[in-house]
């Protein structure tokens, strides 16, 4: 059985600001509701509103209203030209080799984001994306659809499941997190502090699940594309193009192409976060 770590220590996490200012407004409106006469409406009011900002931080996978959450490498590589390519929802045995093999042919590297339950499928194939120089960090044990529904006990057991079966099978001890679909909620941030895993999102994303379209895809990843991007991509769950091909195995040879024609390079996280 996976150990799961302690819902203790609070005293030690730096709640930010938007969640302070979120207690302040309970207490307030709760002192109001009690001691100002037909105070309540008014009180209700300010608890729906404060709860709807606090959803809608949950629900913007960018946002860091809720904790940290690093959306664009730090200064130091953008300085050494350097963008991240991060890769979610495998290993898939049918897909990912072929990633491999294309970031292979460009000299590029690339983080991927993996379920760990498919890790424990496909262990040989985890194996070789770590010798093959990339990264592997953790993306939940099972990639629930409700995880931005779960309490601390929850995250911790998820996210501390994924941390062993990670470890244990490439020998790499995960410092990035990835939630499903990016998705969160005030709770999540004091779990990943005790663990020491740093809350990464992206800078742009080509919806690969849904749009089947290479060209689309590709756009959305390189409108723009700068020094210091973190990009994102599936293997696991790929959506298909008119052809039957995952969509990318055809954006990703044309990504790595504009990578090498803009003179940046390809990192793992760890790499690029380092200063």
């Amino acid at each position: 059985m996976s150990q799961v770590l302690p819902i203790s220590n609070r005293e030690s996490w730096p709640w930010p600001p938007a969640i302070q200012a979120s207690a302040l407004v309970h207490v307030v409106a709760l002192g109001a509701g009690l001691f100002v006469s037909g105070a309540w409406p008014w009180a209700i009011g300010a608890l729906v509103l404060n709860h709807a900002v606090i959803t809608a931080a949950g629900l913007t996978p960018r946002s860091s209203l809720l904790g940290p959450n690093v959306t664009r490498l730090p200064a130091s590589a953008v300085a050494r030209r350097e963008i991240a390519i991060t890769i979610d929802d495998g290993p898939d045995p049918d897909v990912t080799p072929k990633v491999l093999d294309l970031l292979d042919a460009h000299g590029q590297r690339a983080t991927f984001f993996c379920i760990a339950e498919r890790v424990l499928e496909h262990p040989a194939l985890a194996r070789e994306i770590i010798a093959r120089g990339h990264s592997i960090q953790n993306h939940t044990a099972r990639h629930r659809h409700n995880f931005s529904f779960l309490g601390p006990r929850g995250f911790a057991r998820e996210i501390s499941r994924a941390q062993q079966v990670l470890e244990e099978v490439t020998g790499e001890r995960p410092s990035c997190f990835r939630a499903p679909a990016g998705l969160r909620n005030p709770f999540l941030a004091p779990v990943l502090h005790r663990m020491g895993l740093s809350l990464i999102s992206w800078t742009r994303r080509g919806f690969d699940t849904r749009e089947g379209n290479p060209a689309t895809v590709l756009s959305r990843l390189t409108d723009g594309l700068a020094a210091g991007d973190i990009l994102l991509l599936h293997d696991g769950h790929a959506a298909r193009t008119a052809l039957g091909q995952p969509v990318i195995l055809e954006a990703l040879p044309k990504l790595l192409a504009r990578v090498q024609a803009d003179g940046l390079r390809a990192v793992t996280l760890p790499e690029g976060l380092s200063t």
